[in-house]
């Protein structure tokens, strides 16, 4: 049952302050006079617990099984409880309960999204809206399991690609740090008395280093992950950085396509549904996951207000795929904007998966010639002076 903080006022003109537990504020009101005490103010207490966001994967089942129960005439508040009943991830379930809860109160499924704290993206909140106002609340669902299971497919290809030169960069570090703290010490005993070439020096004071003040490493370790947590919080340090993504050889067309993919589905779908070009905007330029290509839709958004054509203010933001203006130019003249923005969307996203794949077969050489690099220079340095002796016994 919910908790209501009230303020009121008693017969003697005393302020009263309280919290109580109620099913509705009309019962708090009706307690309170009850007391010969009389509200001022009362606001429910809600409880502070970590939000579990919804990952795209789950908002696209969610967003189907709304539209599909709707199809079936079902009713809003019987649909969500539905969902609350079945065999789902206690997190989840806790989410439908409290979405539940605020239908049960009489307020709309968008407005109880919102009251989860975070649960649901601004995206998908905005849209249902949409859909709740215009009445087309089975077709905003459908198209936004559509949208969220795309999203989920394009993340997951990309993820499922970079796996394998993560492992490989993983075991390279494994390997060195294996090599220079267990096997190199074992054959410093042998070089005693002859003179040690210049990688050799180097490799066994890095390996001396190493053993000895090993501490030292590991606290340096976490202070560079530390400082590189804080940074990314810095506003200005997160917005350069997303702007290098963007000019990183072969990473940054694959990073361009990626955001251009993302933000045409957006639009696409908030434009389809009736949002009005400002907000689709405003929302779509959220939703990017580029803080620098965020900061330039200030003035792209200022431009269609002014009444510039979309296509010209697009072409304002540094960091989009350069066929997505030409396309929204086409879709603006023909109008067809909300397809030929869909259309795009598909297309980027099978480009995504192509460079994605192109980026792999280019990382993966390149972390094989740097192990085999750091490998070959470490035998280097212990075969140079066991030729050296083996000379001298000689």
């Amino acid at each position: 049952m919910p908790v209501y903080k009230y303020t009121a006022k008693n017969l003697e003109s005393q302020i009263v302050k309280g919290t109580m537990e109620a099913g509705t504020p009309e019962l708090v009101r009706r307690t309170l006079r009850q007391n010969n005490e009389f509200a001022l103010k009362i606001q429910e207490v809600h409880e502070h617990h970590q939000v579990y966001k919804m990952k795209p994967m789950e908002i696209s089942d969610f967003s189907r099984q709304i539209a599909s129960m709707l199809a079936s005439g079902i009713t809003m508040i019987r649909a969500i409880k539905i969902m609350e009943e079945r065999d789902i991830k206690p997190a989840i379930k806790k989410v439908y309960g409290t979405l539940y809860q605020e239908i049960q109160r009489g307020n709309t499924l968008s407005y109880a999204m919102k009251e989860t704290g975070g649960s649901f993206p601004e995206l998908l909140i905005n849209m249902y809206k949409s859909g709740e106002a215009s009445g087309q609340m089975e077709g905003t669902a459908r198209k936004m399991a559509d949208h969220y299971e795309k999203e989920h497919k394009l993340r997951g290809k990309i993820k499922s690609a970079m796996t394998y030169p993560m492992i490989l960069f993983i075991i390279t570090i494994m390997v060195v740090v294996l090599i220079f703290t267990l096997i190199l010490p074992q054959f410093f005993t042998l070089f005693d008395g002859i003179e040690l070439p210049a990688i050799t020096k180097l490799m066994i004071n890095i390996s001396t280093s190493m053993t000895t003040y090993w501490y030292v490493y590991l606290i340096g370790l976490l202070v560079i992950i530390a400082g590189a947590a804080f940074l990314l919080t810095v506003p200005d340090v997160k917005r350069a950085l997303d702007q290098f993504k963007l000019k990183i050889p072969k990473v940054g067309k694959l990073m361009k396509i990626i955001y251009t993919a993302r933000f045409a589905r957006t639009l696409s779908s908030l434009y389809s549904s009736g949002l009005a070009m400002i907000n689709a905007l405003t929302i779509s330029g959220s939703t990017i996951g580029n803080t620098y290509l965020q900061s330039q839709f200030a003035h792209a958004i200022e431009q269609v207000r002014n009444g510039e054509p979309l296509s010209a203010s697009i072409q304002t933001i540094h960091g989009f795929d350069a066929k997505l203006v030409s396309t929204i130019y086409i879709g603006e003249e023909s109008g067809n904007l909300d397809e030929m923005l869909e259309s795009v969307a598909d297309a980027f996203d099978y480009e995504a998966e192509m460079a994605t794949a192109r980026l792999v077969t280019f990382i993966e050489p390149i972390m094989i010639i740097i192990m085999a690099v750091i490998v070959g220079g470490i035998m280097l340095s212990v075969m140079l002076p066991i030729m050296t002796l083996y000379k001298n016994i000689g």
